[in-house]
């Protein structure tokens, strides 16, 4: 664990000790288009499907209901998120269907990780993007993991340009409080990703941009 990952778990578990507990309650109302997200992820019987920055597995959860003959894995930096997810997986009778470990988002190895066979068909950023500092390697490395074929299913904040000025700077006012920021640079590096030949990239935004949900298809 390098020093970077280190004061990234400690910063993740000081800020979800105690908002864990209501954060599915009150990311509701803001984090938009995740049902959006699992409605059109497809999910193949026997496909292994990984959530990074899986949180409190709410999104996991609702997927392993949604496409029940899947495998199903998470990944959060923070040990303090993963105490409610395990209590949400026992709720939701899944504990036999999802597998969560703490690990990051730049270099983790499912192989390993997980006891995987085979590499993973989708991985999923659910408002991860947004909060992760490496974002960009995190991107990378989900390619690298998969093989030709596989997909990147990311849903996150826009620019919120059709939005009301007053609203969106208040919005993002807001995250920032958190350590949540809007990067359009995301989609900037998806694009350029899609110019280089290194897979195809449907976006949709959503909420008069209020965020988008993007899949990237390696080739």
């Amino acid at each position: 664990m390098s020093s970077d990952e280190i004061q990234v778990k400690k910063d993740m578990d000081n800020m979800y000790r105690w908002t864990r507990h209501i954060y599915d309650l009150t990311r509701k109302y803001y984090l938009l288009g995740r049902d959006e997200l699992i409605k059109h992820l497809d999910i193949k019987d026997g496909e292994n499907i990984c959530e990074v920055g899986c949180g409190t597995a709410r999104n996991l959860i609702k997927i392993a209901s949604k496409y029940p003959n899947a495998n199903y894995y998470g990944l959060d930096a923070s040990d303090e998120m993963l105490k409610t997810a395990h209590i949400n997986l026992g709720n939701a009778g899944a504990i036999d269907k999802i597998m969560l470990k703490q690990a990051y988002s730049q270099s983790f190895k499912p192989d390993e990780l997980f006891n995987l066979s085979k590499p993973l068909d989708k991985i999923v950023f659910s408002y991860a993007l947004s909060i992760i500092p490496p974002w960009k390697e995190s991107i990378d490395h989900a390619l690298e993991l998969m093989p030709s074929g596989g997909e990147i299913h990311i849903v996150d904040f826009s620019s919120q340009d059709d939005l009301p000025k007053p609203f969106s700077k208040f919005v993002f006012w807001w995250l920032k409080m958190f350590h949540v920021y809007y990067k359009p640079e995301i989609m900037e590096y998806l694009i350029s990703l899609e110019s280089s030949g290194k897979g195809s990239l449907d976006v949709t935004y959503m909420y008069k941009k209020y965020a988008y949900r993007a899949v990237f298809r390696k080739n």
